[in-house]
């Protein structure tokens, strides 16, 4: 195959895993790690997601998570502090239902990478109180 001056044109192997893969989470990561906490101090009282969006946070920067389950929280969370959006945050009601639809989808695919001291680190940043072991009515 050739391209329109006549060289040969490399067909990407969507296969391999060097493609560009490593420089888009980087300036994902860039980006989630500039942004997203100045975009929950402005929206997190609003979103009823803002504890899972900061468990993924937590997940996404931590080393110990495998690289794919890195990339897809990073993408998601980008989406979610980009300042252009496909609907709107200031829209009543919708503005965040894309956000949420991303960042719920990409967390359903990886939620097993989803540890506790991720959702620790989420509820004390959040300043949220840790759950209360519910007790089984069939214990007593």
């Amino acid at each position: 195959m050739t391209d329109a001056q006549g060289q040969r044109a490399s067909i990407p192997d969507f296969g391999s895993k060097d493609i560009q893969l490593p420089a888009v989470m980087a300036r994902n990561e860039k980006q989630v790690r500039f942004s997203f906490w100045k975009k929950m101090l402005k929206v997190g009282g609003r979103i009823p997601f803002a504890e899972e969006a900061a468990s993924a946070y937590f997940c996404a920067i931590d080393r110990q998570t495998p690289v794919r389950v890195r990339a897809t929280l990073l993408a998601a969370l980008a989406y979610f502090v980009m300042p252009a959006d496909l609907v709107p945050d200031f829209i009543a009601v919708l503005g965040f239902s894309d956000d949420a639809t991303v960042l719920l989808t990409a967390l359903g695919i990886v939620q097993s990478h989803i540890k506790p001291r991720h959702n620790q680190e989420a509820r004390r940043a959040l300043g949220l109180k840790e759950p209360t072991p519910s007790k089984d009515p069939d214990q007593d």
